[in-house]
């Protein structure tokens, strides 16, 4: 995935471990809230992720043919970020790391289902994400993009 340099319009590709590009992450411009549309690569939407404005915690919602997957939240507890993700078809998951860095690891009953690192690459903008097997692909780089979008 490429990192973000500003979060107003950006636009950018997600690509596979062969270096193909399978998603493409489309920033709405000129917003209230922060919006970023997961499409694939005939253009159609996969999914929308949007902010959430005047909540008491960071709030971002991953939403599906109009309905809400999962809602983001930056956790309140200790002096580190960390953020619980409700899922609507699912058990929450649980995200810790090191965000600014891109190193973090999303949990689910207390099982690793995706590691984010930019060890993996030289490329300066770039980071990667492994997903365990059987997980829900785009769900997984939602939760990266929203990620992204409140560090």
């Amino acid at each position: 995935m490429r990192e973000k340099l500003a979060s107003i319009g950006d636009d950018y590709w997600i690509e596979d471990g062969q270096g193909r590009r399978v998603f493409k992450v489309n920033g709405k411009e000129f917003r209230i809230r922060n919006t970023f549309i997961l499409e694939d690569m005939s253009g159609n939407e996969v999914a929308r992720i949007q902010e959430r404005k005047l909540s008491v915690r960071d709030k971002v919602n991953v939403e599906r043919a109009g309905a809400t997957a999962a809602t983001i939240r930056k956790a309140l507890v200790g002096l580190r970020d960390r953020f619980a993700i409700e899922v609507r078809d699912g058990a929450e998951m649980k995200v810790h790391g090191n965000f600014v860095d891109h190193e973090y690891e999303i949990e689910r009953e207390g099982q690793i289902i995706a590691t984010v690192s930019k060890k993996w690459f030289r490329v300066r903008e770039s980071y990667g994400i492994e997903i365990a097997q059987g997980e829900d692909v785009p769900l997984i780089l939602t939760i990266a993009v929203a990620i992204d979008s409140m560090t």
